[in-house]
């Protein structure tokens, strides 16, 4: 017997499980129901990020968990339950992203495709872990972001690399690049928007992308996210012939009282609802699978300013999600990252 052969094991020696080829889909995360306490433990791993808040370490643990995990559960709370998937006891990014992964799983023959969150569950620890005792030594992370930013797209390889510094045998990584000037990528997006606004009654007069907000200070240290979005908008412009001309863009979600990145999407909503737009459609590129930010504070929050202001007709193009663009793009990005091992 070779020694280097894993084929022919020594008596007593332990099963080596190998040969298998991975694919890991990371999403942001997601609490694992809707009570306080629940809520509570979801933001303080997404806010103990420093990736995600990166003052004073010392500064920033006062204010967390002396006024924000008081405060701030209660009122996220409420929005995840306004849109929580109660059949399934779940998030709607939790639902989504499952799903994707069990297409993808049947669609992709001898590969492994599992799914995972950047904070709550399932984990990136346990995901890593189930696959390499079944056998993973080559994987794939896939952080489901298409413009890259160092508090997502970064900070999902943080974990992963964290978690492969205490294994003992590691499987093999790549991480898929972002993909936010991917032509498919751009084209799927296409085609949700013209199928979603040409099954209306009306027509929008103006068309809303609107992306998750970052400081703007975080632009000014080199962080490319605001760039990559611009760029998504522009060619979204060039290949929609019908909707091109109506699109403009804005920032969501800001949280603090530095600045962000502007223009912000309230801000926006409201000056174009006084400035006499009745007709409104919002998409979201910055996030590939519905979400709390998408289908509570754009579909709920942002769509009520714009009827407090005047705006008659409002319409959420959904994300990419599990339709048949969605899942078609992530094969084509899996598969363009896999040449070589498959």
């Amino acid at each position: 017997m070779k020694n280097n052969d894993l084929n022919v094991l020594p008596i007593g020696h332990p099963v080596v499980k190998y040969g298998r080829v991975g694919v890991l889909l990371i999403n942001l995360g997601t609490p694992d129901a809707t009570d306080y306490w629940s809520i509570r433990k979801y933001l303080k791993e997404f806010l103990s990020d420093k990736r995600v808040i990166d003052i004073n370490r010392y500064l920033w643990w006062v204010i967390l968990n002396g006024i924000i995990l008081t405060i701030r559960p209660s009122k996220t709370a409420k929005a995840y339950k306004e849109i929580w998937n109660y059949e399934n006891n779940e998030s709607p990014l939790k639902t989504y992203t499952r799903s994707q992964s069990d297409i993808l799983n049947s669609k992709l023959s001898n590969i492994e495709v599992d799914w995972c969150m950047r904070y709550g569950n399932p984990s990136i620890n346990s995901k890593l872990t189930e696959m390499r005792e079944k056998g993973v030594d080559r994987l794939l992370i896939c952080p489901l972001y298409p413009q890259y930013s160092a508090a997502t797209t970064a900070t999902v390889n943080d974990k992963v690399f964290e978690v492969l510094s205490k294994m003992r045998w590691q499987p093999s990584i790549r991480t898929m690049p972002p993909f936010f000037d991917n032509s498919d990528y751009i084209s799927k997006l296409n085609i949700s928007l013209n199928n979603h606004l040409d099954q209306l009654s009306w027509e929008p007069e103006v068309i809303l992308t609107s992306y998750h907000g970052l400081p703007k200070r975080y632009l000014t240290l080199g962080d490319p996210y605001h760039c990559h979005c611009h760029k998504t908008t522009r060619l979204l412009k060039e290949k929609s012939a019908k909707y091109g001309d109506r699109l403009k863009m804005s920032f969501q979600s800001r949280f603090g009282r530095e600045e962000w990145l502007q223009p912000y999407t309230e801000e926006t909503v409201i000056n174009l609802a006084k400035d006499g737009i009745k007709n409104l459609a919002i998409i979201s590129p910055a996030f590939y699978s519905d979400c709390v930010e998408t289908l509570e504070e754009l579909n709920i929050g942002i769509q009520e300013i714009f009827h407090e202001y005047g705006g008659i007709n409002f319409t959420l193009i959904p994300c990419l999600n599990d339709s048949d663009e969605g899942i078609s793009l992530l094969e084509k990005l899996i598969i363009n990252e896999l040449l070589g091992w498959v």
